[in-house]
């Protein structure tokens, strides 16, 4: 699998990252066999949270194994500093490590957000000791939304963030608005050598059916095809270092393939391949997270 460099942090992280929100309600055999699956194919760089339900309990049991071989970054969604400085030992406790190569700022999509999160005893300030204490190695910041691009910019502009986790899809690129703010941002990254890592690479739309067939909060695309001409383009970025598989361990031997298969495909090929995509629009329309 190709790897690319992770910005001033200097690791070859993996294109595909491995997302374990997918973890978050399986049971532990599940999880292993999804964890097997993603170290067969060379995934190298594995990203969770602690509001993914049972995921950083699923990856724990690896860690003795694993942890040297493996990025591990979570996530803590808490805004103030002491409530944030708790999640993050905790996520420690029960990913069974001592050390993590990331810590993030969770789901941090709107000025408001942000403002919570690196003001006056916000949450930086926990990563930032934790940081200072050895306890992580790198801080980021990640977030959802229409706004997700130029707030994570302006977040470049207030701290050195070592990475950015950001949306950004076919359809996306197609909103003239988003995707010009995605690329001052992914400008801003490049400048300041930041990570610039990516979510939302195989959303399809928001959820148009109760009977959802996924674990994921949008609908994804799933056919072979449509998923490795989404994943092409993503990747056809330079700036980009890498893409988050989605939240359903099912997902994950078609983002694999795609992988495998991306480079026999022309931007010609890609766009006509997408373009024809029924109801291919942007997965925040109605987010409901």
């Amino acid at each position: 699998m190709e790897k690319r460099r992770l910005g001033r942090l200097e690791h070859q992280s993996s294109v595909l990252i491995y997302g374990a929100a997918s973890l978050a309600e399986v049971t532990q055999d599940v999880a292993d066999a999804s964890i097997q699956e993603a170290l067969d194919a060379g995934i190298n760089h594995f990203d969770t949270a602690a509001s993914y339900g049972d995921a950083e309990l699923r990856l724990g049991p690896w860690m003795p194994r694993i942890r040297d071989q493996i990025f591990l970054a979570t996530k803590t969604g808490e805004r103030e500093r002491e409530a944030a400085w708790a999640q993050i030992n905790s996520s420690l406790e029960r990913l069974q490590t001592d050390r993590l190569d990331l810590i993030q700022l969770h789901a941090v999509g709107d000025r408001e957000e942000l403002d919570k999160a690196t003001g006056t005893g916000g949450a930086l300030e926990a990563a930032i000791r934790a940081r200072d204490e050895g306890l992580v190695s790198h801080i980021g910041i990640t977030g959802h939304g229409h706004e997700a691009p130029a707030t994570h910019r302006e977040a470049l502009r207030r701290f050195p963030f070592d990475t950015v986790l950001t949306p950004l899809n076919y359809a996306l690129g197609r909103d003239e608005t988003y995707y010009t703010a995605w690329q001052e941002l992914a400008a801003e990254t490049q400048r300041v050598d930041a990570g610039l890592m990516i979510i939302k690479t195989v959303a399809r739309r928001t959820w148009t059916e109760d009977d959802h067939r996924y674990t994921t909060w949008y609908e994804p695309l799933d056919d072979q095809d449509n998923v490795t001409a989404a994943l092409a383009w993503v990747l056809s970025h330079p700036q980009i270092t890498g893409i988050a598989t989605p939240g359903e361990v099912r997902l994950l031997s078609k983002l694999v393939q795609a992988e495998r298969d991306r480079s026999a495909l022309g931007a010609e090929q890609i766009a006509g391949q997408l373009d024809k995509v029924d109801a291919y629009t942007s997965p925040f329309v109605s987010m409901p997270i």
